[in-house]
């Protein structure tokens, strides 16, 4: 038998809790093998790839096309300087998307019969957005819209791939917030309603906040993927890195271009991944000391 502060012993007193066990401290002369084998294995790896590519048959025209040296060098400022709109796309595409999906999570969440209808469009919303692929959506929409030529609206294709963007992260995004709102344990919104707070009151100041918190890495990932759907924009013409890079690939006949693509993403992603590695790792810790409290 067990209460809150712990399993009752024979005795009928209360036990302390249990701590976690500590990890096995590894001496320092273990720890350096350890990392010298794992350093020696991967060279062994990296070295027969690197072998294996080198003595193709047709190695050498994989690398002018791919590898040029002086095409890269003069492709890298002009790929690095169109990153910019993909940078503006993904800020902008962002702070829609963390509103609107918030928005969707709590209407998917309304109880009572009276929401129904507002459950099955918020539903239907991301099932559908997830559903449709997002290279779909910026094609209809960014052809689609100026292609009505309905006066005032801007023929600019820019604002309609924020939107198509917006659309489709917002459907992931909805789902993440609620599996955090979910998460949120049922007594929480029962004490805030205990305390005079209204339905409505109780969401908003008691279970999102604690469902936000709780969803921060999976979010970055999100956007971490967003990050890299903004190349999907350059399908209407829209000049971001990407694109940059097939004008020079045109001018030049050359891919390599695309090599210096992938590094700038490279530089970007990889900080932002370790960054989420480190949330999730940090939540779990703080999760653990709650939990042996």
């Amino acid at each position: 038998m067990t209460l809150m502060g712990g399993p009752i012993d024979a005795g009928g007193a209360i036990a302390p809790p249990r701590r976690p066990s500590r990890r096995r401290r590894i001496p320092p002369g273990e720890a350096l093998r350890s990392t010298l084998i794992a350093l020696i294995s991967t060279a062994i790896v990296f070295g027969l790839i690197v072998v294996a590519v080198t003595n193709a048959p047709n190695w050498p025209e994989v690398q002018q096309a791919f590898f040029n040296g002086e095409i890269f060098v003069r492709s890298v400022p002009k790929v690095v300087a169109a990153f910019v709109t993909n940078i503006e796309l993904f800020l902008i595409a962002e702070v829609l998307i963390l509103g609107i999906g918030l928005v969707v999570a709590v209407l998917r969440g309304l109880s009572g019969p009276v929401f129904f209808p507002v459950r099955i469009l918020a539903t239907g919303y991301v099932d559908f957005f997830r559903a449709v692929p997002g290279l779909l959506i910026i094609y209809v929409l960014g052809f689609g819209i100026p292609g009505l030529g309905i006066p005032g609206l801007p023929t600019d294709p820019f604002p309609y791939v924020i939107l198509a963007l917006t659309l489709v992260y917002s459907a992931y995004v909805a789902e993440v917030y609620r599996a955090g709102i979910d998460s949120v344990h049922w007594s929480q919104e029962a004490a805030a309603r205990s305390l005079g707070l209204s339905r409505l009151q109780s969401v908003r100041y008691v279970v999102v906040p604690q469902a936000v918190r709780r969803v921060i890495p999976p979010l970055l990932n999100d956007f971490i993927g967003l990050q890299k759907d903004t190349v999907l924009v350059s399908a209407v013409g829209v000049v971001e890195i990407f694109r940059q890079a097939q004008i020079i690939k045109s001018a030049t006949f050359n891919f390599t271009p695309f090599l210096a693509v992938a590094l700038v993403f490279i530089v970007i992603t990889i900080p932002m991944a370790r960054f989420t590695d480190w949330l999730v790792a940090r939540d779990r810790k703080r999760q653990a000391a709650l939990g042996f409290r």
